[in-house]
């Protein structure tokens, strides 16, 4: 039997990594030895990230202020992570933004934000880092992607677009990056209890049975669950699984498609 090491421990950016499932992956990664730059917009929030997930987990850890929307930032990011870790071995892009619009409501600066964050900067980021991934065996990308690809949403078309480009745009790029030995996949969480879903459901309690009641779990998501299936796509675990997509919502679609 071929003998599997369950994670190589080459660098990790993770974006969005200062809370909720970007957290996650950064504390579940660390803990099986993976260094990790913890990017996020707050610069100080990263930093604690950082030191608190080196501190636990005895990995080297840099937490940076990288806005993804600006590719002169992603370049500067990469730069930072890369004289702080260690040549970057794999990629999480956890970093995202809901856009809640409908159509009417919906403007072409909210798209763009929406886009460019969520989307843009997922393929900017793997071209920064391709050569350090090239020289990394194992090297592998995830990025985070949502339910709303596949079952739409009308309070934020921006949105469900963006993670629909996040599943074709790996499948995209995976036709080019197996030629030099890196796997990239998508995961798709559905309802995860995060800063982000739960101050959006303070309101509306309302909304919160409703999405139980379509999950057939019958409660929310927790983050380090979602984590624990990015982890698993990252690692030698599963290299032999690239352009996939791994749905993480407790039945959440298929309720909806009995």
């Amino acid at each position: 039997m071929r003998s599997i090491n369950y994670l190589p421990a080459t660098p990790v950016i993770v974006t969005g990594a200062a809370s909720g499932i970007g957290r996650a992956c950064a504390e579940s990664l660390a803990q099986v030895g993976r260094p990790v730059a913890v990017w996020d917009l707050d610069a100080g929030k990263a930093g604690a990230v950082a030191d608190a997930v080196a501190q636990e987990h005895s990995v080297k850890a840099i937490g940076l202020a990288v806005d993804v929307s600006d590719l002169d930032q992603i370049s500067a990011g990469v730069i930072a992570s890369r004289e702080a870790l260690g040549p970057i071995g794999g990629l999480v892009h956890g970093a995202g933004i809901s856009g809640v619009a409908t159509l009417e409501q919906l403007t072409p600066e909210t798209w763009s934000a929406v886009l460019d964050i969520n989307l843009r900067a997922l393929p900017f980021i793997i071209k920064a880092i391709l050569p350090d991934m090239k020289s990394q065996s194992g090297s592998a990308v995830v990025g985070i992607a949502s339910i709303n690809a596949t079952l739409g949403n009308m309070m934020n078309p921006a949105y469900s677009a963006s993670k629909g480009g996040v599943l074709s745009m790996s499948r995209a790029l995976a036709d080019e990056l197996a030629m030099h030995g890196i796997r990239i996949n998508s995961v798709s969480p559905g309802q995860i209890e995060t800063p982000m879903l739960m101050q959006g459901l303070e309101a509306v309690p309302e909304v919160l049975e409703a999405f139980k009641r379509h999950i057939l779990l019958g409660r929310l998501g927790d983050s380090a669950e979602v984590a624990s299936a990015v982890r698993f796509l990252m690692s030698s675990e599963a290299s032999y699984i690239t352009a996939a997509e791994l749905v993480v919502d407790g039945g959440n679609i298929s309720s909806q498609r009995q």
